[in-house]
This record gives C-alpha cells, structure tokens and sequence, in this order.
C-alpha cells in the first residue's frame, strides 16, 4: 500500500515518527503554502530560514533515497490541504506526523473524510515528554510549577544527575546566572554564506513577502543540518562556559552576548533537544563549562521548552482566551517601528527587527515588562510575539506570552507577574546610560516610563495580586504611599499614553 507522508515546514527531522515508516513505494511531500507564510505577519527572515531549510531538506532526503515531491512556491498551492489534494493521487494513505500547532490538528483531523483516504497521525515523539506523560503528570495538581517538572525530568532522562542525586549537590543554580554585564571581548559569530538555494529564497521572500516586518539582509543563518552541528558546537566552544553567569544581562549593542541561536534550529528539527543537552552535559563533564552553566541550559530546554508544551497541548483551545488581569490596550506602533526613546526598548525592538531575534530577558523583561505593566491587548501582544521571532511556534510562544509575560493565566504558568521598573533594567544593562528618561525619577517630562507604569499596574490590579506572597513587600510600599503622589503617577501614566498614541514616547 503506498503512503504518502507529509513533512511540515517545522519537522525537517529524518528522525521523525511519520518517516520512519517509509517505504521505497511511499511518496514525501513537503510544501510552501501561502495559508502557513501569511497567517501571521512572519519577520522575513524567519520566512527565509523556514524555506531556505525546507528546500535543503528536502533535497538532502533525495541524496538519501527518498522519493520527495517538494511543491514551491510561487506555483504552489495556497493550503496545506490543497497540496495534499493535488498529490493523494496513487496513495492509499496519508501519513503525518502531528503537528506542532493546535489549529492545524484541528483542521488534519477533518481530513480523512474529505480526502475519502485513509489519514493516520502519528505522536510527535522529538520532545522528552509525550503529551499524555505531561497530562498525566499535571492531573490532580493543585499547582503547576516547572521546577518541579523539571527534577522529574532530570530524573527520567539522567541528565546532570550523579545517580540519584543532582551534579553539583543541587538542581537550580540560578542564584549564579544573575551578573550584569562586564564589558569585555566576544566571540564572533559564526556566518554562513546564503547559497544557491537560500539566495532563490531570498529574492522569492522580498518579491512575495516585502510587506512584511523586519530586515532580510544580511541572511547568515544555518539551514541546514551541518550547518545546525556547526552552530551547536560553536556555543558549546566558544559561548557556554560563560552562558551562565551573565543570562540575564543586557548590553547596547551587543545582540546575543553569550547566548545561542539553537532555538530556532531545534524548533525546526534540524537539531533535537536530547543531542543538545548532551553536548552542554558533555562539557561539564569534560571540564569546559561550569555546572552554573551548564545546568541553566539545560534547564531552558529539558524543563521549561517541554513544559510549556505540555502545557499547552493540555489546556488548549482554552487557553488562549484567558486574560486574569484584563489587559486590553491596543499595541502601540513603536512595537512594529522599533522608535522610542526609552532606550532599553529601541535596543531590544532594534535587535528584534534586524534579526528576528532578542533573548529571553530582552522578551520578558523589556519588551514584555512594558506590555505587562501597560496592560496592552493580550491577543495583539501574543500575535507580535508569533510574528516576530525566528522561534516563534505557537505551542512555545503562546504559553510564554500570555502566561509569563501577560500573566494572563491567573499565575498557572508563572508563581508572580514578571512586573518591574526601570531599577531592574538598569541594574540588569547599560540602557539606562544612553537613555533619554531618568531612571530615577518617577514623574516629570524626562522620568523612566517604566517607574510610573509599574506602580500603576500594582494599584490598578491590586485585588487580584495583593494577595500574592510574592508581592508582599512592594504592596506595603505602595500602601505607605499618600494621594497625593499616588494622584501624580495617575497624571503621569495618562499622559503617557497620550505620547504613546502620538508615537512620542
């Protein structure tokens, strides 16, 4: 019986359940489809990283034996289910393996009644979680906490574990991966020239898609799986050993300091999650890296990435609709022009229109912090975020955004709201020294924004989050706060947003 198997755009993976069941009579298909490029406003590179590694792929299974049909466009047609429409012919079968996004499950599952074939989905087994262990490890929880899943993790997979007990005497080493920056010498990046084929990407992305946001060029990013394990060892060389210590600082000018770019290459399959973690664990062990480090890598992808799908594919459709702190002020334009002159913010919207890229802190503490504490639209916020990132998926955007950044799910994802002022950014980065407004101010002309809409986000939503232990502290300092000055952050937030709407923040 011949199958034909469809290879989606985000599982370039010869280790992928649905080829594991080829066959020299089987058939792949692979497709570019206007539906998929244009549901979101996609930042153009990742456009151009998604076909470019797609095209190679594509062909690399060819070299390997498979029979492939690769459907490109322009001359492509518009759906996923239009393509399968047009090459079902001579198959008994389809064959997938489940996608990574809840409305495209919805939609495959219609399809064996209106192909009139018989349509088999397959787990997509490349996590460390399947989705069933995830819900039967959430069932009956009163709490959801990613710490401990992810000792759970550590427990199952053996990874940074010294029998049963965790390397280093401890699981988290958080408390050491909180320096600010110390300006100093970086590795250079690692640039891959766009060949023929990522150069015909290109020139398709600006023809068909220039109304999209964000920059094309320079395009120097990996596409294809060499290309992934040369990355993959260059972070191991030459950015790991110090990764941890400064995660979370930020630096004007310098866009990934010791961070990676893996995250888009394990979300489109050219790299796993298993063979990363083994090679940080494998530098630890070898002495290259210290366990700081080492461990919180390891954390961001064997605990949190599998945690927030778990927790996706758990609670969706539902998901999506919650909105706990009724956040629902339109997105401003500075957030697709990148103009402000709130520093920290042009940084990291700069960062993120060049290179559809800015790291986790840059996401949640800038970009995100300013949507938190200005209570912007949770669905518009949550788009932004799936528009312009090379990682963006829903299944890891949608729970990052809506429950980390927004908190827009009562506190199930995150135990707090990841609110701050400007006190944060300036001991976490050098943004405050080139920056207009005085992060030392709270009102005025030239105070830091983030000072005022930060204690107006604790009193507008005081009796949800007063009650927070976590809170505790910086509510009793609000409450020591007369009407006066508490009138004067009011007049101060309101005005600013008058700024903002006239785009003279």
């Amino acid at each position: 019986m011949a199958k034909l198997i469809l290879v989606l755009g985000d599982q370039l993976s010869t280790d992928l359940s649905s080829l594991r069941h080829y066959q020299p009579e089987d058939r792949v298909l692979m497709a570019e489809v206007m539906a998929e490029a244009t549901y979101s406003p996609h930042h153009k590179k990742k456009l151009a990283l998604v076909f470019s590694a797609m095209r190679h792929f594509a062909k690399a299974l060819g070299e390997q034996g498979y029979n492939v049909t690769y459907s490109a466009l322009p001359d492509s047609p518009s759906t996923l289910f239009d393509a399968v429409t047009r090459h079902i012919d001579n198959a008994d079968a389809l064959l997938i393996t489940e996608p990574g996004e809840y409305r495209l499950l919805a939609e495959m599952q219609h399809w064996q009644a209106e192909l009139g074939v018989k349509v088999t989905l397959l787990e997509d087994d490349r996590f460390f979680t399947s989705r069933r262990e995830f819900a039967r490890w959430s069932q009956g929880r009163r709490q959801w906490r990613m710490e401990h899943f992810y000792r759970q993790q550590r427990r199952n997979t053996g990874l940074l574990m010294a029998g049963a007990e965790p390397e280093g005497g401890q699981w988290n080493f958080d408390h050491q991966n909180r320096e600010a920056w110390q300006p100093q010498a970086l590795p250079p990046l690692k640039r891959y020239a766009p060949d023929a084929i990522t150069q015909e990407v290109l020139a398709l992305v600006e023809a068909r898609f220039s109304h999209h946001i964000g920059e094309l060029l320079p395009f120097e990013f990996a596409v294809t799986r060499q290309q992934a394990l040369e990355e993959l060892d260059d972070f191991i060389t030459q950015r790991l050993p110090a990764f941890g210590t400064f995660q979370d600082a930020m630096a004007s000018g310098e866009d990934y300091l010791y961070h990676s770019r893996l995250s888009p290459l394990i979300n489109l399959g050219l790299l796993s999650p298993r063979e990363v973690c083994e090679a940080a664990c494998q530098a630890y062990y070898q002495g290259h890296a210290p366990i700081n480090a080492v461990e919180g890598f390891v954390r961001q992808i064997l605990g949190w990435r599998e945690y927030v799908r778990g927790l996706y594919w758990t609670l969706m459709p539902g998901y999506k609709s919650h909105n706990a702190l009724n956040s629902t002020r339109p997105l401003p334009e500075l957030y697709w022009s990148g103009k402000t002159g709130m520093h920290c913010m042009s940084e990291a919207l700069r960062n993120t229109l060049q290179n559809g890229y800015a790291h986790h802190i840059q996401r949640l503490m800038i970009t995100g912090n300013f949507a938190l504490i200005t209570g912007l639209d949770i669905e518009a916020i949550c788009d932004w975020y799936l528009a312009v990132y090379l990682d963006a998926y829903e299944w890891v955007e949608l729970p990052n955004t809506l429950g980390m950044v927004m908190h827009a799910d009562g506190g199930l994802l995150a135990s707090k709201p990841y609110a701050a002022s400007g006190k944060y950014i300036q001991r976490m980065s050098n943004y405050c020294q080139h920056c207009r407004y005085k992060v030392n101010k709270l009102t005025g002309a030239d105070a830091c924004p983030f000072n005022s809409f930060y204690w107006h986000f604790l009193a507008r939503n005081r009796t949800t989050l007063a009650g927070n232990p976590r809170l505790a502290m910086v509510y009793r300092t609000l409450d020591r706060w007369d009407e006066a000055k508490l009138d004067a952050i009011n007049q101060q937030v309101a005005w600013q947003w008058r700024r903002i709407e006239n785009n003279d923040l």
